[in-house]
């Protein structure tokens, strides 16, 4: 019986396979890391073959663990980093450079000059979006504007665009297809007429040929193909499921009723809240994106993202050599009552909501003679709560819903001293699931609606399990203090880097 679903999730530093059976359990994964480029400060870059050569060993080494035969797969649903952005030839399928990643910020003087044109209320009246470098429209115009002989052929209908999920089903299935969360973190999209806006490709110098067709969340992408080396027996399964991981991550926590918010730790941190079949537009800096659409109906989400949160964890490691593992951090930080007043603002590649500050840069203030390794590890954990927290305050305002309890996930989610210290400058309860896996089981769970494996939303939310609550602790007088200090510390890195 076709009981399982496979997700792709493919992340900005790994990509993973995860088959699913219909009680949301995991039956068997695999995960290959790909090397990050930076060929330039603030630049980041992936190779387009990494991201496919990972994804394709993962999904074979998954299925092949897992004991299934293709007769058992209902279908395959991918989650992906967002914005990162690939242009490759409609003819040869050969990428005609680099992804450009979320992070990059190579793009910051075209959003200078969009915000000098006055463009600013029309993206974020069509877009929902901020005018910024994270969103793959400037990403496309600059490898059109720098690739010789790019902007010629994209012209005459020769190069495609798309952000990864669109790549993965190009080199799996052959077709050109996105869904509606990915394509609302484009700059190119309205996301109340749920189409590519023609004024804004325009502003942008992006020709409209080289965008994919918008297909529903849980809709029919395309069926794996045949010939893919070491997938030979996934032939003719279908791809029933996408969306960008944080919006799936969303739909993972079974966050399906307006209020209901969620944030993922990982590299960045993306807390998002469902608002709903309408979209708002923020008056706060936050943005409003498409979070799915599945059986006729839209909903939206409210999100904020911090650009750098395991990524500060990673610094301390590899860059720092403080911590061998990130449980060190943890073990570490567990050894100070608190910081010593040190605050760490990781602004490694910008601030992203609500600030939208390309040029902050990276930020350690209230350092003493007695500062030691534990009162910086303490400091980076903090500095990522104190984001997050400040963005749930300005949610919660826009959205217009009070949120009752934080659902988390993701990587830093397992540190029980960053996830009791959220609550408490919150001053919410956090609640951690069993499966923290919830970009993928939102995949899934997007896939197997489509293909049948689940009747509705409310039966994939009730598969959602708390694994642990954390409650506040702190006096509300010191949380707010602690959050004064760390808005001054903001202040500090905010407009860093020379334009």
């Amino acid at each position: 019986m076709q009981g399982y679903v496979i997700a792709l999730d493919q992340g900005t530093t790994s990509s993973r396979a995860i088959i699913f059976d219909r009680d949301g359990n995991i039956v068997s994964q695999a995960q290959y890391p790909f090397e990050q480029h930076y060929p330039k400060p603030g630049w980041v870059e992936h190779d387009p073959m990494d991201i496919v050569n990972t994804q394709f060993h993962a999904l074979g080494a998954a299925f092949e663990k897992s004991g299934l035969s293709a007769a058992d797969v209902a279908a395959i649903g991918i989650t992906n980093q967002r914005e990162t952005t690939i242009v490759w030839d409609r003819e040869t399928g050969k990428p005609v450079y680099n992804a450009i990643v979320w992070q990059c910020r190579r793009t910051a003087p075209t959003i200078r000059q969009l915000l000098a044109d006055g463009m600013r209320e029309q993206i974020l009246r069509t877009t929902g979006l901020v005018p910024d470098p994270y969103f793959s429209g400037t990403k496309i115009k600059w490898i059109l504007d720098n690739v010789p002989g790019a902007r010629e052929k994209a012209e005459a209908g020769k190069l495609l665009f798309g952000t990864v999920d669109t790549w993965l089903i190009w080199n799996l299935t052959g077709e050109h297809v996105t869904d509606p969360s990915n394509a609302s973190r484009t700059m190119l999209f309205d996301i109340d007429k749920l189409s590519w806006d023609e004024d804004m490709c325009r502003a942008l110098g992006v020709p409209m040929a080289m965008l994919p067709k918008v297909v529903p969340n849980a809709g029919r992408f395309g069926v794996i193909k045949r010939g893919i080396p070491g997938l030979e027996q996934l032939e003719g399964i279908p791809i029933c499921g996408a969306a960008g991981d944080q919006q799936a991550a969303l739909l993972g926590q079974g966050c399906i009723l307006p209020g209901q918010a969620k944030n993922t730790y990982g590299t960045g941190c993306f807390t998002l809240m469902n608002v709903g079949e309408t979209a708002p537009r923020s008056q706060n800096g936050l943005l409003t994106s498409v979070a799915w659409q599945a059986g006729g109906k839209t909903a939206y989400a409210v999100e904020g993202s911090v650009f750098n949160a395991g990524s500060s964890i990673q610094w301390l490691r590899d860059e720092l050599g403080l911590i061998s593992t990130a449980h060190e951090c943890d073990v570490l930080a567990e050894q100070v009552p608190d910081t010593g007043g040190v605050y760490m603002v990781s602004a490694f590649t910008g601030l992203g909501a609500p600030w939208w500050d390309p040029y902050a840069r990276g930020a350690l203030v209230g350092v003493t003679r007695g500062t030691g390794k534990a009162h910086l590890c303490r400091a980076v954990l903090e500095g990522i709560a104190y984001q997050v927290a400040d963005l749930l305050e300005l949610m919660e305002s826009d959205g217009g819903y009070k949120m009752d309890v934080l659902r988390v996930d993701g990587g830093a989610s397992v540190s029980d001293i960053l996830m009791q210290f959220q609550a408490d400058v919150l001053q919410r309860p956090i609640d951690r699931p069993q499966t923290v896996e919830t970009t993928a089981l939102g995949a899934a769970f997007l896939a197997g609606l489509a293909a049948g494996v689940w009747t509705d939303m409310g039966q994939v939310q009730a598969l959602r399990r708390t694994q642990r609550q954390f409650t506040p602790a702190m006096d509300p007088e010191k949380a707010a203090k602690l959050m004064a200090g760390w808005h001054r510390a903001v202040e500090r890195a905010k407009d860093w880097e020379a334009k």
